[in-house]
């Protein structure tokens, strides 16, 4: 019953917002579009906001699992348009508290003890309220301060329903005409894996642990203490931090921040995730970030709500460096050979016409000063023109595209004369020369040879099981040739008898329409006729 209401609601929302403007009803058939006219109520509300407005507006009204795929939908300019993503982003996470009297009973019963028995205080009151769990405030036995993060009581059973609605529209959304190139039904699975991700705190409290450790008595990045022996699935134990919230300029500016290195050094701490540490935090947009208080001529971030991350390959992250690179230089066609190379396109690719398109997208963009260049759009459309050679959706590009989005928008925000690309092309320089150093090369191998010397007595015998597979693969290789031979075979004979069946039903019925005195000539049945059908009936038997 409730997933009734929750259907009429979404329904409801759909019509207030007139997203129906959103289907080329002109494709569909009249009784279709009659349909449409009657179910949206067209008359009643008239169209007079943008779409991305209307798309936004009806999101929010549809609550916070509808909210929360909204803002992961806006970093997916590789599908969406650009004003309709834009909009998108601009959705707002607020949602009312639930009473602290619940996050008690949670944090009790994942404790399974009272809270004095763990905490000299806990406030009910809480400090922050999201769509899957609410932040309170609390002191140890210890005399720490920290933060309790709990998840929201009956969460997952929401998420879960809503879920289900959504593939539902998804499924929709691939009937008409252009709908399955935005492929509904694959974000929806993407969300669905993030969304349930973030229902696991032990998970959330190791990639904190990872980063924390990451950045080990660094002045670019501090990461709280994650508290694992009072840590839970639905609860997470950090301590307190009291920096300044990034999107707090006025607040930044009082104290003296040094703007101009504030904005250099987020930049550089996305770049040393992405590329000394191949881990980097996925969710960074203003609420999961804060200003240390200390030293503002010199300032560090704090970083927050680690509940997703990104991960590259040691490959992955050399073709991106190349290809940043390359773009820095406009050399086109070496992006194209690596796209290919790196296997985001098909083999198949011809290497020029893809240089020929990247070519046509980037350089009316690279006509505007560096500064004024979004280094995140032009990733952005990049991926929109691979998309058009058949590119896959490469998960851990897109949360690292989502992530360089949200870090230049911020660095411009703390200081609009930023040029990321000034700040990020010696660092991909060097950190490729250091990749590439014969001492490091050597130093690698060093570590390895223990390893190699451990194993070096088993390689005749693997050497040997291999070749002995080898044969054993052309013997069977060999008995499927056999079977693939009698199974064409066997192809062929019932082909013959389909044609024999065909020709003895024709037959029979040519015999049956002239004996019956079908024909108006024939004045009365033949012996031929006869010996006709008697052949066609043996005919239609035959095996």
């Amino acid at each position: 019953m409730k997933a009734l209401f929750r259907l009429i609601k979404i329904a409801w929302v759909i019509t207030r917002f007139r997203l129906d403007t959103l289907i080329p009803v002109h494709h569909l058939p009249f009784s279709l579009r009659v349909l449409l006219t009657l179910m949206f109520l067209r008359h009643l509300f008239p169209v007079n906001q943008p779409v991305g407005m209307r798309v936004r507006l009806a999101l929010e009204a549809l609550g916070p699992v509808f909210i929360k795929f909204g803002q992961m939908l806006s970093t997916r300019r590789d599908l969406l348009p650009e004003e309709l993503a834009s909009e998108l982003s601009k959705l707002q996470d607020q949602v009312p508290a639930f009473e602290g009297k619940l996050a008690r009973t949670v944090i009790e019963t994942q404790l399974k003890g009272s809270i004095e028995t763990h905490f000299a205080s806990f406030d009910e009151q809480p400090l922050a309220s999201a769509s899957v769990a609410q932040v309170h405030p609390a002191t140890l036995l210890t005399g720490e301060d920290v933060v309790v993060k709990v998840i929201r009581p009956g969460i997952r059973n929401t998420i879960e329903n809503d879920l289900a609605l959504m593939f539902i529209i998804a499924k929709l959304v691939q009937l008409i005409p252009d709908g399955k190139r935005l492929r509904p039904v694959e974000v929806v699975d993407e969300y669905r894996k993030t969304i349930l991700d973030e229902l696991d705190l032990m998970r959330e409290g190791a990639n904190a642990a990872t980063l924390r450790r990451n950045f080990e008595g660094s002045d670019q990045l501090y990461v709280p203490e994650v508290y694992w022996e009072l840590t839970r699935p639905q609860i997470l134990v950090m301590e307190r931090i009291y920096g300044i919230p990034v999107s707090d300029v006025d607040a930044l500016n009082a104290q003296g921040t040094n703007m101009k290195k504030l904005a250099e050094r987020g930049v550089e701490i996305f770049f040393t995730q992405v590329f000394r540490d191949s881990f980097f935090h996925a969710d960074m947009h203003p609420g999961n970030v804060f200003v240390s208080r200390d030293n503002p001529q010199d300032p560090s971030y704090i970083g927050l709500d680690c509940g997703i991350v990104g991960t590259l390959s040691e490959q992955d992250q050399s073709y991106l460096a190349q290809n940043l690179l390359a773009f820095f230089n406009r050399d086109y066609h070496q992006v194209a050979k690596l796209h290919v190379e790196s296997g985001w396109v098909s083999s198949d690719t011809k290497v020029q016409e893809f240089e020929s398109a990247i070519r046509s997208v980037c350089e009316p963009v690279f006509e505007k000063p560096l500064a004024e260049i979004s280094f995140g759009l032009v990733l952005v459309r990049l991926f929109q023109t691979a998309r058009r050679f058949n590119m896959e959706v490469q998960p851990q590009l897109v949360l690292l595209q989502k992530t360089l989005l949200n870090i230049e928008g911020l660095g411009r925000d703390l200081y609009p004369e930023l040029n990321l690309w000034d700040t990020a092309k010696p660092f991909l320089e060097n950190w490729l020369k250091d990749r590439l150093n014969p001492l490091k090369t050597l130093k690698s191998l060093w570590q390895h040879t223990p390893a190699w010397l451990e194993k070096a007595p088993q390689v005749p015998d693997l050497v040997f099981n291999t070749l002995q597979q080898a044969g054993d693969w052309s013997q069977s290789s060999q008995q499927i040739q056999v079977k693939l031979q009698e199974l064409e075979t066997s192809l062929e004979k019932q082909k013959t008898q389909r044609l024999w069946q065909w020709v003895a039903n024709v037959a029979l019925l040519a015999s049956i329409w002239t004996y019956f005195d079908f024909w108006p000539e024939v004045k009365e049945p033949t012996y031929m006729a006869l010996s006709v059908m008697v052949v066609s009936i043996v005919l239609a038997f035959k095996k």
